[in-house]
């Protein structure tokens, strides 16, 4: 009887560990969504305040590492024009410390670019949660492979490096 309600305790902690989590993952998933959704919009405020003061942007370019000052700097021009970027989130994946205050994650993007591939590093803050890093990439099928190396060749070729 005994190792039935330490059985049962377990189960209703799980169960209890389980829920939060899933709530966690909505409110992390809202908190993606609004973020791409303001880059549509060409919300720079609510854009740029998804992000932490010390947030890296990794763009697709290996010259793009931006801190946050620098990023908005370079999108500025888009957002004055009423439309940054859109893209469309599909296949997103979560992953939470233990203590709920960090969280990582990838996602697939339909993107102008076709599919890119994103991946961030959240902080849970007293102002809800910031995105530490995010690094955007551009996703190549694994049968365009040789094709794509090719082209990167002749590129680098043609410019010297």
């Amino acid at each position: 009887m005994k190792s039935f309600f330490v059985l049962l305790l377990l189960t209703c902690l799980s169960a209890g560990a389980h829920a939060q989590s899933a709530t966690v993952i909505n409110e992390l998933n809202h908190f993606i969504d609004a973020w791409h959704k303001a880059a549509a919009d060409a919300n720079e405020k609510l854009f740029f305040g998804c992000i932490a003061d010390n947030g890296i942007y990794i763009g697709t370019d290996a010259t793009e590492r931006w801190t946050k000052p620098e990023f908005l700097a370079y999108a500025k021009p888009y957002f004055d024009k009423g439309k940054a970027w859109t893209f469309t989130p599909h296949n997103r994946d979560f992953h939470v410390t233990s203590e709920g205050n960090f969280a990582w994650f990838s996602e697939l993007l339909t993107t102008r670019m076709g599919t890119c591939r994103g991946s961030g590093i959240l902080r849970k803050t007293a102002d809800g949660w910031k995105i530490e890093q995010y690094h955007l990439s551009v996703t190549v099928p694994n049968e365009a492979m040789k094709d794509f190396i090719a082209l990167m060749d002749s590129y680098q070729h043609e410019r010297g490096k």
